[in-house]
C-alpha cells in the first residue's frame, strides 16, 4: 500500500469540495489531498442532464477565485432580463479548469479522479492502487448531504418491460411521442416541462405528475447587479418584516406570497414541499400552460397505459414516454458538527447555497482556532423539504448571522467574497449606508428569530 503526507484529505471533486478547496489554497499553504469517483471535477453536474443550468446567477457560483461566465444579462428566452445561468456543460467545464489551471499548479494539490473512497484515510485508484494518506490536519468529507439526480438510480417505482420510462438524460436523443408524461414535482420535472415546451410539444400532450406542489424562490429577488440592489435587500427587508407581522404560519406564508418573496405555480394549491428551487416569471407564466397535472400522491408502478398512484390509477396513451424527474436533488437529512476533531463535514450554513458556505467552511477553518468557535460560527442548516422548514433554516442562518456581523474579521471576508450574493447588493453602498444596514438587521434579526421560535412552537 502506497502512502502520501497531506494536511487534509477531501473526499469528493464537486461542487462544494471545489469552493472548500479554493479558498483554503488561497489562505493557507496547506497541502491537500483530493479523491472523487468522477473522472472529472463537478460531482452531480458531471452525470446531469444535458439541458440543465443554474437556478441562481453564475455570477455568485462556483469557488471565490475565479468568475463563472461574463456578467452579462440574458436578453432573450425565460431568463430575460436577468443575469445569465451557466449551462452544465460550462460549469463542467469551469470546475475543470479550476482544478487545471489553478489548483494543481499551487503545488498543494493532489487530484485523484476515479478513485474509490474505502475509509480511514484510505482510497483506491482506477488502477487498483491502495493508497493510506496520513493527514496532518482533517479529513473532509463532501458527501453528507447526499445530492442524487435521476440518472444515478433507476426509478423509485415498479416500470414494466414494455413501458417507455427514461431520466431527462436521455429525453433529447427520443424520438418523438405523440404524449409525455413527467414523473415528479422538483426542479428537474420543471426544467424537463420547459424543455419540452420550447422544443414545440403542445401543453395538451403534456401529463404532469406531482405528488406535492411547491414553494418557489423568485429569481428577480436573488440578482447580484447593483441595478438590482435595491430590490434584493427590500426583499430581504419583507421577509423580516412578514416574519414580525405573521399571526400564524399559514399567514406568514400568505404574507411572503404577496410580497413576491415566495411563487407557487397554482396559487388555489398550498404547497406542500419547498427545495429551494429558484425560478423567474417567465419560467411560472410557461410552466401554467400545462392543464393536465395529476396530483394523487406518489407513483408506485407504470404499466402500458397505466400509472398507479398512491391515491388512484392514471389512465395514459399506450405509447406515452415517462420521463422519471424523482431524484431529491440537493439531499435530505439530518446535521452534525461542521467541526469534530479530525474531521470536516461540509453543509450549507447559508440557506439554499451551499457553494458559499463550503468557502465559508474553508474560511473558518483558516481563520480561527478552536472548534466551538469554528462550529458556533457556522451552524448546520438541514437542506429543506417541507414549508416549515423555510422558518427553520431562516432561523439557523439568522443566527449564524449574528455572529458573523460580531465578527469585524468575518465581516471583511464576507465583503470580498464571490460567491456571497449580499456582498453584491452593497457593492455600490456607500460605507455609512452599508453599516446602517447591518445596524438595522442586526437589531431586526434577534426579534424575528423569537417571533419564529414562537411560529415554529
Amino acid at each position: 500500500m502506497g502512502t502520501i503526507d497531506a494536511d487534509y484529505l477531501v473526499i469528493g471533486a464537486g461542487a462544494t469540495a471545489m469552493a472548500f478547496v479554493d479558498t483554503l489554497v488561497s489562505e493557507t499553504s496547506a497541502t491537500v489531498v483530493v479523491v472523487d469517483r468522477n473522472h472529472r471535477p463537478g460531482g452531480h453536474w458531471t452525470t446531469a442532464y444535458p439541458f440543465v443550468r443554474l437556478h441562481q446567477p453564475s455570477a455568485y457560483y462556483g469557488v471565490n477565485s475565479r468568475p463563472l461566465g461574463n456578467d452579462t444579462i440574458d436578453t432573450t428566452g425565460l431568463n430575460k432580463g436577468f443575469f445569465e445561468l451557466a449551462a452544465g456543460a460550462e460549469v463542467c467545464s469551469y470546475f475543470d479548469a479550476v482544478m487545471q489551471q489553478q489548483l494543481l499548479p499551487t503545488g498543494q494539490v493532489s487530484y485523484f479522479p476515479l478513485s474509490e473512497y474505502l475509509g480511514d484515510g484510505r482510497f483506491r485508484t482506477s488502477g487498483g492502487d491502495d493508497i493510506l494518506v496520513h493527514t496532518r490536519r482533517r479529513i473532509v468529507d463532501t458527501t453528507f448531504v447526499g445530492i442524487t439526480v435521476p440518472s444515478m438510480r433507476p426509478p423509485p417505482y415498479d416500470v414494466a418491460p414494455d413501458v417507455d420510462c427514461v431520466p431527462p438524460n436521455d429525453l433529447p436523443a427520443c424520438k418523438s411521442h405523440d404524449s409525455y408524461v413527467v414523473v415528479g414535482a422538483g426542479k428537474t420535472a420543471m426544467d424537463t416541462c420547459l424543455w419540452l415546451l420550447r422544443h414545440s410539444v403542445g401543453p395538451e400532450r403534456l401529463t404532469w405528475v406531482k405528488p406535492r406542489d411547491a414553494w418557489l424562490l423568485n429569481r428577480a429577488n436573488v440578482q447580484p447587479g447593483p441595478q438590482f440592489a435595491k430590490q434584493v435587500l427590500a426583499d430581504v427587508s419583507a421577509q423580516l418584516k412578514a416574519v414580525q407581522q405573521a399571526e400564524s404560519v399559514n399567514d406568514l406564508f400568505a404574507r411572503l406570497s404577496n410580497a413576491g418573496s415566495l411563487m407557487r405555480i397554482d396559487d388555489a394549491i398550498e404547497p406542500q414541499m419547498h427545495r429551494c428551487a429558484i425560478v423567474s416569471d417567465a419560467e411560472l407564466a410557461a410552466l401554467r400552460r400545462i392543464d393536465n397535472v395529476v396530483r394523487m400522491g406518489h407513483v408506485k408502478a407504470i404499466t402500458p397505459g397505466r400509472v398507479t398512484l398512491d391515491g388512484g390509477t392514471l389512465q395514459t396513451a399506450d405509447s406515452a414516454l415517462y420521463i422519471d424527474c424523482t431524484a431529491v436533488g440537493l439531499g435530505r437529512g439530518g446535521v452534525t458538527d461542521v467541526f469534530a476533531d479530525d474531521r470536516i463535514t461540509l453543509q450549507t450554513v447559508r440557506t439554499c447555497q451551499p457553494v458559499f458556505s463550503a468557502a465559508l467552511i474553508a474560511h473558518v477553518e483558516a481563520a480561527y482556532g478552536d472548534d466551538d468557535t469554528k462550529n458556533a460560527l457556522c451552524r448546520p442548516i438541514p437542506n429543506p423539504e417541507v414549508p416549515l422548514d423555510w422558518l427553520r433554516m431562516m432561523l439557523t442562518y439568522n443566527e449564524n448571522q449574528i455572529r458573523w456581523f460580531d465578527e469585524p474579521d468575518m465581516m471583511a471576508w464576507l465583503d470580498s467574497a464571490r460567491l456571497n450574493i449580499l456582498s453584491h447588493a452593497t457593492a455600490t453602498v456607500s460605507p455609512r449606508a452599508r453599516e446602517k444596514i447591518i445596524g438595522v438587521m442586526r437589531s431586526q434579526l434577534r426579534n424575528t428569530n423569537d417571533k419564529l421560535e414562537k411560529l415554529l412552537g
